[in-house]
């Protein structure tokens, strides 16, 4: 089984890694990080594990892996379709997995392949160096489908293969509920947690929650425009288990947009909260903090 990784960053490199033992991987990945495979190996601490993994790794994607078996995108959402033109070639007709943040990628990505996957995942993958990446913390099994809904015999492999290489993996025929739910998630404490400077665990704090507790109750109604199902049917319940279940797992995560703006790097917020309010526009509906803290990530990339 040949598995190639797009845009492979602190998630990419991290699956990547953890594939490799089960699969032949190849990553795409920027200079430095391409330098320090070739050296010491992807080096990965944390609940998945610790230890140096080496695989084959390049600034793009040799010959002899033109036949993959599997692309997986794994770019910030920002870069989703420069990646898909760049390789337009290579992955026209294969199997293409998003993992990825936010709204929107998949419909990128059906734009240059008719083979699309959804996968969603709830884990904090947090940077150490060049090819060095700790995993943090997990809320949840990546959860795996075909998009915009279904599941077959492609994803049920990638789902065992996944599994097989020490990764939680459920697979779904309704990924669009969870890649919705994730985006929930992410709108709810990402941002938040980057203007405050924060851990995610101090937005239980009763002023933070207050701005969470807007933030979900405008996502909830531009899901019910879009005709999405979700898995908690109200606001209330989706934020009891925010509460009690996602945020106690994930409460000593520092949210990748905190670690883009600390970089100067442009964020993904036009994909979380970005596409609530854009949709909010589309339906008719009012989503002034999710505008509005959109706005000020915005002013943050800027300074």
């Amino acid at each position: 089984m040949k598995i190639v990784v797009l845009g492979a960053g602190a998630v990419g490199l991290t699956i990547a890694a953890k594939l490799s033992r089960v699969a032949d991987v190849h990553a795409v990945a920027r200079t430095r990080h391409v330098d320090a495979v070739r050296e010491r190996g992807f080096l990965m601490t944390g609940i998945w594990g610790e230890g140096a993994y080496r695989f084959s790794c390049s600034e793009g994607i040799p010959h002899e892996w033109w036949d993959a078996d599997y692309y997986i995108i794994a770019a910030k959402s920002t870069d989703t379709e420069a990646v898909c033109r760049q390789f337009a070639d290579h992955i026209r007709g294969h199997e293409v997995i998003s993992l990825q943040n936010g709204i929107g990628n998949e419909e990128i990505i059906g734009r240059f392949t008719d083979r699309v996957i959804g996968a969603m995942i709830i884990t904090g993958f947090e940077w150490r160096g060049d090819a060095s990446v700790n995993v943090s913390v997990e809320a949840s099994p990546m959860r795996v489908g075909r998009f915009p809904s279904g599941a077959d015999d492609a994803v049920k492999v990638l789902v065992n293969l996944l599994e097989t290489a020490g990764i939680r993996a459920e697979m779904t025929d309704a990924i669009q509920t969870y890649l919705w739910g994730k985006t929930l998630y992410n709108c709810a404490l990402n941002p938040l947690g980057a203007l405050m400077n924060v851990p995610y665990g101090a937005l239980t704090d009763p002023h933070a929650w207050a701005v969470v507790t807007t933030i979900v109750r405008e996502a909830y109604r531009v899901v019910e425009a879009e005709g999405i199902i979700l898995p908690r049917e109200t606001p209330e319940a989706y934020l009891e288990y925010l509460r009690t279940a996602q945020l106690p797992a994930t409460a000593a995560h520092h949210s990748s947009m905190l670690q883009d703006l600390t970089a100067g790097r442009k964020t993904e917020i036009d994909f979380m909260n970005g596409a609530v309010a854009a949709l909010a526009r589309k339906h008719g509906i009012d989503a002034p903090y999710n505008a509005c803290i959109t706005e000020l990530i915005h002013f943050r990339e800027r300074l």
